[in-house]
């Protein structure tokens, strides 16, 4: 199977879909991985390490989107990328689709096969791609409040 990850297009999004680690993997099982150059920058991770490890690098995510049978991001399609989305490819990210309606009717429209990261469930019904996500984002919240509670950030004194 031909294996896609793009450059995330979400504003403030710096993760990447796959590590070398994930790519040398699935290289390992006879994929083919073609990463979008630069995908790796905002996670501090090279295009020599995904290259290293078996990856292809390709130049832009049209070339990514029109030749992967599977595309692997962080997060959801982005009004840009709707246009990317076709029939007989499988789209593996956090989706979100309750936020979304414009997203919801791009996949539904372009006949993609969309799995969401927050969906997938053991057989013991643990959610084990959401839960370390909930968890990090449970334990940031009280960091992020208490930031903006600051004096020098707006806050005041009780």
């Amino acid at each position: 199977m031909r294996v896609g990850i793009p450059a995330e297009t979400k504003n403030n999004e710096f993760r990447v879909a796959i590590t070398p680690a994930g790519v040398a993997e699935l290289t390992r099982r006879g994929h083919e991985v073609l990463v979008q150059t630069g995908a790796g920058e905002g996670s501090a991770i090279a295009d020599t390490d995904f290259k290293a490890t078996g990856a292809q690098l390709v130049n832009t995510a049209e070339e990514v989107w029109a030749s992967a049978e599977l595309v692997l991001k962080v997060k959801e399609p982005t009004p840009s990328e709707y246009a990317r989305l076709r029939r007989g490819q499988v789209l593996f990210t956090f989706l979100h689709l309750a936020a979304s309606r414009s997203c919801t009717e791009a996949l539904l429209t372009s006949g993609i096969t969309s799995i969401a990261y927050e969906t997938v469930q053991t057989a013991a019904g643990e959610l084990p791609l959401l839960a370390p996500m909930s968890e990090i984002a449970g334990r940031l919240s009280a960091q992020v409040g208490a930031y903006h509670l600051m004096r020098t950030h707006g806050g005041r004194a009780c």
